[in-house]
């Protein structure tokens, strides 16, 4: 640009009258919401943040404790077999899984944010804790559950330290689309490994398929058992009609307590799989084993079992609290995760997580706040010391069955439809996330969901909307001539805008878009505007283009004028020089001043429809 255009130029901006444009009114902030059971979330700040626990109980209302109860005593059918079975599958003492389950409940009601979170052993985590300790245990049960309970330890530290570093942003890659996924690939696959001990036997299987391939299979040949399906049935059938009827109902605990009196009466408890007695008795606390040696072979492991842990948590967490309508805090889930773990440590527990099948069972069962983990771990601790026998008779048919309808109420049809209505391309990565989760697992499907997420988030930014701007009659300001399509162009000014930052994946795009818009007009226009508001940043190879742009318009005799560039976006265009070499007198703050100095400039001849009715 020379010298004297830019004079030129200085002098016609001094020349141009601008309205001032009236002060923005404060808008209040808005009421911090309430969550779904009635309770305001916890404040960002002061101790109800670290102890959301508290925070609930100090807005518990009594008549919640009635559905927290039954929730509770559910749930805990529900944990007594699953933390025996999943204690065994990590190679440990079975009774390590429910000390495993007890402690951390109660942590995490009082650290969780989540209101019906149910954390304790799960099968994620079970093949890494057998990892880890098996070998090195060397077929020592009490080394291995040392072994298991400093692995906790540090998961729980690392947990804590990530939540206090605040690194629980990652939540924000799980999109709404992702989560839906996500927990219909998680409800097929509880779906298939409950199947098999509704139909009263059990199968091993690698994945989904082959779960659903060997329940096929395990039917035809004739494995399953009469009393049991009758029982899981009846039970299943109960709880889905009980939702349907009598939503307020507890079917789910009517059910249960059914099946085990039915079992007790008929005798059946030598012919079908039941729960059986536990061991009595609950272990006093105990420092897990701590050496140096130790904890530099297990670090590595416990790293892996936190990311695990927590790429299972924060999935259930959001969807939950989205279902039930409050505040999650993900950095305070971290937290909440790592002080359950840590508590585990010392009552001779493992590494422990929530769960993607008890969660669902509690919301079912009407779970209102964190009393429900509270109840359930009681229950199993006053099982163990004054009743250990008291759900031998409790048939896994029946369990199966509360699985089940908790599985089938947390498939979302009705989302997908909404997605493949409203946007295909969420409808399209939310069954990428399903397919991905059911085919891969939870880690996995997890990992690659977020990855879909950001290609797609790519894809719309590398072929993002743009527009042609001109005035519509009775509309303030410049609009999209595809949508106005009385509005109007003025003469030798182009007005151009792009939805998106720019970044190397769409620059060269943009440049081509605007020299196609260039060579396509007769005449050929003065200026180039571009409606730069929605470009929320420029990279280095955007900034090449933009330059490389900028000569190439000015070949043909045409200027590049940008308006209402924010202002960090500007400073960057700063530092890469392109403001000088562009022209500073071509930033302007709005489209309006823009305009008003191309027209004083060039003297065009233009009348504003507000002009025409005489407006300003």
């Amino acid at each position: 640009m020379s010298a004297a255009r830019a004079r030129a130029l200085r002098s016609t901006i001094a020349a141009v009258t601008t309205t001032q444009p009236a002060p923005r009114t404060s808008v209040a902030p808005p009421e911090q919401s309430a969550g779904g059971i009635g309770v305001p979330s916890p404040p960002e700040r002061g101790w109800p943040r670290w102890v959301p626990g508290l925070w609930v109980l100090a807005h518990y209302k009594r008549e919640w404790f009635a559905k927290d109860l039954v929730a509770g005593l559910v749930v805990s059918a529900l944990l007594v077999p699953a933390g025996l079975g999943y204690a065994t599958a990590a190679g440990l003492p079975p009774i390590t899984g429910l000390y495993a389950t007890i402690v951390p409940l109660i942590a995490y009601a009082l650290f969780g944010p989540s209101r019906i979170m149910v954390l304790g052993p799960d099968s994620a985590l079970a093949a890494l804790i057998a990892a880890a300790v098996v070998q090195r245990a060397g077929g020592d049960s009490a080394r291995a559950v040392g072994l298991a309970s400093l692995l906790a330890l540090l998961t729980g530290l690392l947990c804590v330290g990530a939540g206090l570093a605040r690194v629980g942003f990652v939540t924000d890659l799980l999109s709404r689309p992702v989560r839906v996924g996500y927990m219909n690939g998680i409800a097929l696959t509880v779906l298939v490994a409950q199947l098999p001990k509704l139909f009263g036997f059990s199968v091993r299987a690698d994945s989904v398929f082959d779960g659903a391939v060997r329940f096929a299979t395990s039917v035809a040949q004739g494995q399953t058992k009469p009393a049991a399906l009758a029982i899981g049935a009846v039970c299943l059938a109960t709880i889905v009609m009980a939702r349907r009827v009598a939503p307020k109902f507890p079917a789910v605990l009517v059910a249960v307590v059914g099946a085990t009196l039915a079992v007790r009466a008929l005798g059946l408890g030598g012919s079908i799989s039941v729960v059986g007695a536990v061991p009595r008795g609950f272990p006093s606390p105990t420092l897990p084993p701590l050496s140096a040696s130790l904890i530099g072979e297990l670090l590595v492991a416990s790293a892996g079992i936190m990311l695990v842990a927590y790429a299972d948590m924060s999935v259930l967490s959001r969807t939950f609290a989205g279902r039930n309508h409050y505040r999650v805090d993900p950095n305070q889930e971290l937290v909440g995760l790592g002080v359950a773990n840590i508590a585990a440590a010392f009552f001779q527990g493992f590494p422990v997580t929530s769960s993607a099948s008890r969660t669902p069972v509690a919301e079912s069962a009407g779970s209102r706040t964190q009393v429900t983990g509270v109840v359930g771990a009681v229950t199993i601790v006053l099982v163990l010391v004054a009743a250990p026998t008291l759900l031998r008779d409790l048939p896994t048919a029946a369990l199966a069955a509360v699985v089940i309808a908790a599985a089938l109420r947390s498939i979302d049809v009705d989302e997908l439809r909404v997605f493949a209505r409203v946007r295909r391309s969420d409808f399209t990565l939310s069954i990428l996330a399903f397919v991905a989760v059911v085919t891969f697992g939870v880690l996995w499907g997890i990992a690659l969901s977020v990855t879909f997420s950001l290609l797609d988030f790519v894809r719309r930014a590398w072929r993002p909307h743009d527009a042609i701007l001109g005035r519509a009659e009775g509309v303030k300001g410049y609009h999209d001539v595809t949508r106005y399509r009385d509005a109007r162009e003025i003469p030798g000014l182009l007005m151009y805008r792009w939805d998106a930052p720019l970044f190397f994946a769409n620059a060269d795009t943009f440049r081509a878009r605007i020299i196609e818009l260039v060579d396509q007009r007769e005449p050929k226009p003065r200026w180039v505007v571009v409606a730069a508001e929605p470009i929320t940043d420029v990279d280095t190879t955007a900034a090449e283009a933009l330059l490389e742009l900028d000569n190439e318009l000015f070949a043909r005799g045409i200027e590049l004028v940008f308006a209402e560039m924010k202002d960090p976006v500007k400073d960057r265009l700063e530092r890469y020089g392109l403001q000088q070499k562009i022209g500073r007198e071509f930033f302007f703050a709005t489209l309006g001043v823009a305009v008003k100095t191309y027209l004083a400039r060039y003297s065009v001849p233009w009348t504003d429809w507000d002009e025409e009715k005489g407006g300003e």
